[in-house]
């Protein structure tokens, strides 16, 4: 599909785990020119996952190819819809999978019954990232990024993201986890994502970037848009690299989650 620059849909969930992954995706695909579309399902309206729906919002753009990140290893309807419009789909997911498996061209979960990597404790970002090591390997292999005059991206840059995604979905911190969070935290520190360095300012956090700023302060902005304004808005905040549309962002993010708090003080 990427070298036919066919266009690939990446259907995302709405929270952090699935706003940071479909970032991680978008911002690969941007960096070597590939053709995408991107939805995030509203919670209210859409529910969890794949829909059908949803998966002809990104058919009717063009999409040849659907990947669905942190979501779609149980969506047997909507994979089967799209397989019948001859639209592919990849599923990069990390919750527990059964014996029976959506047909999917591929699914690539750590969770499955048949797996044997040992890396059960990824969260779905974390499951991208090892994704894109591999795509750009192949991609590497087949020099195609000489063929096509593209300078072969860092992918360790969007460690960032994968950190942020780790640690909001509270995977636990052993193995490749504990050096994702460790690499993150210094490439976060880099101030390189436009996203994340205008909410970490916003937040007026003075000193180097830790695992509570982005457990506590910086994931719950991104989570906000999900749970009581627009579900899009983590992730557009992440992919973006204009600052103008990022500062409306991340105003409306912090906007809604003085509405959350609200709504959770209420409650108590």
């Amino acid at each position: 599909h990427i070298q036919n620059k066919n266009i690939i849909g990446i259907f995302g969930d709405y929270d952090v785990d699935g706003a940071t992954s479909t970032a991680i995706l978008a911002r690969y695909f941007n960096h070597i020119n590939q053709p995408f579309e991107f939805l995030i399902p509203d919670r209210i309206k859409d529910g969890y996952g794949p829909s059908k729906k949803g998966f002809d919002v990104l058919i009717s753009k063009g999409s040849k190819l659907i990947i669905s990140a942190d979501c779609g290893t149980s969506s047997f309807d909507a994979i089967l819809h799209a397989k019948n419009k001859n639209i592919e789909t990849i599923v990069l997911d990390h919750h527990q999978a059964d014996i029976k498996l959506p047909e999917a061209t591929a699914i690539v979960n750590p969770n499955r019954i048949d797996d044997e990597s040992k890396l059960s404790y990824l969260c779905a970002a974390g499951v991208c990232f090892m994704f894109l090591v591999s795509l750009n390997s192949n991609l590497r292999n087949k020099n195609w990024f000489k063929l096509n005059y593209i300078n072969e991206p860092d992918i360790l840059n969007y460690l960032d993201l994968v950190c942020l995604g780790t640690i909001c979905d509270v995977a636990p911190v052993i193995g490749l986890n504990r050096a994702i969070i460790k690499q993150g935290l210094k490439v976060f520190g880099k101030r390189k994502n436009v996203g994340l360095k205008t909410l970490y300012d916003n937040s007026n956090i003075k000193e180097q970037p830790k695992t509570y700023h982005l457990g506590y302060l910086i994931g719950p902005k991104i989570n906000a848009g999900g749970r009581v304004g627009k579900s899009t808005f983590g992730a557009e905040l992440l992919i973006s690299d204009d600052q103008e549309n990022v500062d409306f962002l991340a105003k409306e993010l912090d906007y809604f989650n003085e509405e959350r708090k609200k709504i959770e003080f209420e409650l108590i």
